[in-house]
């Protein structure tokens, strides 16, 4: 495999002080991660904790938000055992874009048939709305044109309408709190019910230019949310990195193991987190040609349960299929298309763990003292004799969703690696220009998964010096809401001039922080502003804070290695991408005559 290492740990520039630390906690569907990191990126101390999942039946996953929240305490207090606590300085949340449904006292509520309040999560994988989202399809409702023209049934709005139709007298009547996890975190943190624009614009309909839209809520049979002005899912929204409130509540940092009052900083989802940690990544001396060009070249793939695409652009691109354009949604400033693969991490685990041979394969694993994986990629190599490995599959043809097609098919009947490849073709048809890979999750650990990705796809992948980049991305977070980075954050006193408040209708691309506006007048001493969806843009000016933003993404993420596709398989690999649209072809024609009256 071709593989360069990246350089040392040295810090560009030296304008933080030494030993300022910062907390990550990545919530993932199996387990709580936590990090500390320090102010060049580097993780001090790690550690995990499962987490408990529940099926109750098919296409019914949950999961318990106490539960969850009792991991991310454990795992925090493991992490800052030793250090001094006056050099913690932010904590940040990432997780899944679960639901969690809570009463007006914030008590969970029971999102099943059995009425286990304990059970208060719809997971993120959860297909029980299928129904919903057809219907919500049906509308064609404007809304659907940012999510690639078709919602996704793993969208909190069908499972809301599921709650409202399936458990309207244990659930829905009782419901005071519709939070996505990673804002139901910032929440047990701070006290703070803001929300992130993140959950809100790429999971809830939310648009930064105009707010909720009341009549896609009325026509979906949700209208009950908009009488109440929106308080139940949110209607204070705040940017990904801005600091919530007065910072950790005294119950929290005793719950958590941290100092009360450090800065919390509104969240982000898992897979943009891990976006975050990889996407600004210092390149230069690796002879990559996005060294010299815009960062909207790279698209950065969190490879975890699922694959997750994404790609940044300046102005807004409409992928059929692929969701988004996002407004500041991960990068502040920049818009955001998500393309996916659905459950991908977890298909690779049920193909090798459901074949009769596993416990074999175990037991060898076992004895060589290496993953199951490991093993698997040193037979692959004994096997191949003097061809590559990917040579192995020229007579086998496996289409590759089973989980339904998320991007760019965006069709849950498709059921069957070289998925990114059509995603990376179908954005740049549609206006993007990529042409590097910034690989970060669980598979990207795997050197057959990785150079696999840069021959099909015939672009370098990028692997970040720490593998943790969905961490990395969360302590980012927190250094930002902190105010160690105040150039990036731009919230000083010293900067007010650089402030406009405005109406959602003035949003303007190019804004880099949104604070709500109460808190711009703590800021400038005016009296308080009446809007109900009123907000504070900090405006760049002549894109100066995007750089800071963008050097200090670099300086917390560095190159770990570079890997570059063999073009000289390239032949091949060209033949196995067209075997793979016919699949997708074969697969559509096979629906329509099952469909046939």
């Amino acid at each position: 495999m071709s593989r360069i290492r990246g350089e040392g740990n040295a810090m560009p520039g030296g304008d933080q002080e030494p030993g300022r630390y910062y907390v990550g906690v990545d919530v993932g569907t199996g387990s709580v991660r936590a990090a500390l990191v320090d102010q060049r990126g580097i993780l001090l101390a790690f550690a995990d904790q499962p987490i408990n999942k529940w099926e109750p039946q098919f296409n019914h996953h949950e999961q318990s938000s106490e539960d969850i929240w009792a991991s991310c305490c454990a795992v925090t207090k493991k992490i800052v055992q030793g250090i001094d606590s006056n050099q913690i300085r932010g904590l940040g949340f990432d997780a899944t874009c679960s639901l969690v449904v809570l009463d007006k006292q914030f008590r969970p509520l029971p999102v099943n048939h059995e009425g286990d309040s304990h059970r208060n999560i719809i997971m993120w994988l959860d297909h029980r709305a299928v129904s919903q989202v057809h219907r919500i399809n049906e509308t064609q409702h404007s809304v659907l044109q940012y999510v690639g023209g078709v919602m996704s049934v793993e969208m909190q709005a069908p499972k809301l309408l599921w709650l409202k139709e399936n458990l309207r007298e244990t659930c829905w009547n009782k419901a005071g709190h519709f939070f996505d996890l990673p804002d139901f975190l910032s929440w047990k943190a701070t006290g703070v019910t803001a929300r992130s624009l993140c959950s809100l614009v790429c999971k809830w309909t939310y648009s930064a230019e105009k707010g909720w839209d009341n009549s896609f809520w009325k026509m979906i049979g949700l209208e009950d949310l908009v009488a109440d002005n929106y308080s139940k899912i949110g209607n204070q929204v705040l940017p990904p990195g801005a600091p919530l409130g007065n910072g950790l509540t005294p119950e929290a940092a005793k719950d958590l193991g941290l100092p009360a009052g450090i800065a919390v900083a509104a969240s982000l989802i898992d897979a943009h987190a891990g976006g975050l940690g990889v996407i600004g990544t210092d390149v230069r001396g690796h002879g990559l040609a996005c060294e010299g060009q815009p960062v909207t070249s790279r698209l950065a793939v969190i490879c975890g349960t699922s694959s997750c695409h994404m790609g940044i652009s300046k102005d807004p691109i409409f992928v059929p299929g692929v969701w988004g354009p996002y407004f500041s949604a991960m990068v502040p400033g920049f818009w955001l298309n998500e393309g996916g693969q659905s459950v991908t991490g977890k298909l690779i685990d049920h193909m090798v763990q459901g074949h009769a041979a596993f416990p074999e394969l175990q037991a060898k694993a076992t004895a060589r003292c290496q993953s199951v994986y490991a093993y698997l990629n040193s037979h692959l190599d004994l096997i191949k004799k003097a061809q590559p490995v990917g040579f192995l599959t020229v007579d086998l043809h496996v289409w590759p969703d089973f989980h339904g097609n998320r991007s760019p098919l965006a069709d849950l009947t498709l059921k069957g690696m070289f998925g990114t490849r059509l995603i990376i073709e179908a954005m740049e048809a549609a206006g993007h220009s990529l042409s590097t890979l910034f690989l970060c999750g669980g598979l990207s650990k795997n050197p057959l998964f990785v150079q696999m990705h840069a021959d099909i796809t015939g672009m370098p992948v990028v692997l970040s010096q720490e593998v943790e980049s969905v961490l990395v991305g969360a302590a980012i977070l927190g250094a930002c809401a902190s105010g160690d980075f105040t150039s990036v954050q731009g919230s000083s006193s010293k900067r007010v001039a650089d402030f406009i408040l405005v109406g959602p209708h003035l949003w303007k691309r190019g804004a880099f922080l949104c604070l709500s506006y109460v808190q711009l007048m703590r800021l400038v001493g005016c009296p308080r502003m009446t809007g109900e969806f009123s907000i504070i843009l900090s405006l760049c000016r002549n894109g100066n804070r995007w750089r800071r933003w963008q050097e200090a993404m670099a300086r917390m993420s560095k190159v770990g290695e570079v890997v570059f596709p063999r073009l000289e398989d390239k032949r091949y690999y060209d033949k196995k991408y067209q075997v793979f649209l016919k699949l997708v072809e074969h697969q559509k024609e096979y629906a329509a005559i099952m469909n046939r009256d």
